[in-house]
């Protein structure tokens, strides 16, 4: 197959190839490059791909620009017979309450979600940057640069999500960040702005 003649389901076979023999995320341009096709060509490939797996083992994950394949959610559990390791860890209450916040909240920084969450969040953050949840995104253009944080591909596995958009809705009222920027603002200031 030449570049020049590849149709659409050419082309869907051969990013399965090249993501499948991936070992990290690829972005789409990568693949454009690659496959000397058009973003385009490759974001209608990309869909069909992921159109295709849903009735299979494996699953089409997108972060942003990055893809990448990983298995279905649903067999997580073999998976883990099959290479002989032991169910996933758990996270804490505060670990969930913490990545919940980045999650809907991305990018954040750590004073942001200890204004919302009422407690000094560095253990907590330490915990899911250790575990590949979150990192480091940015930093924010401020006083001091504050470190933003969003979610990995980590994340979207862990969860069992294609994309970051598959979170559920939240039905919550908007909550107001203090407007001094006061890291130690409890929950009930913060509800009270």
């Amino acid at each position: 197959m030449t570049t020049e003649t590849l149709n659409e389901q050419q082309l869907t076979i051969i990013i399965e190839g090249l993501l499948f023999v991936s070992s990290e995320p690829v972005t789409v341009d990568h693949l454009a490059a690659v496959s000397a096709c058009p973003v385009e060509q490759v974001e209608a490939a990309l869909q069909q791909l992921k159109e295709g797996c849903q009735n299979r083992g494996i699953r089409l994950q997108r972060l942003g620009k990055k893809i990448q394949l990983v298995s279905a959610p649903e067999v997580t559990d073999y998976i883990e017979r099959f290479l002989g390791l032991s169910s996933s860890a758990r996270l804490s209450t505060p670990a969930l309450e913490t990545l919940t916040i980045i999650a809907y909240r991305q990018p954040i920084t750590r004073p942001e979600i200890e204004a919302i969450r009422g407690v000094n969040s560095d253990g907590v953050l330490r915990t899911l940057l250790s575990k590949g949840l979150v990192e480091e995104v940015g930093r924010l253009d401020s006083v001091g640069h504050p470190s933003l944080f969003g979610t990995t591909f980590e994340f979207l596995r862990y969860f069992g999500l294609e994309d970051i958009k598959d979170l559920p809705e939240l039905d919550l009222p908007e909550i107001k960040l203090p407007e001094d920027g006061s890291a130690n603002a409890t929950i009930e200031e913060v509800n009270a702005s």
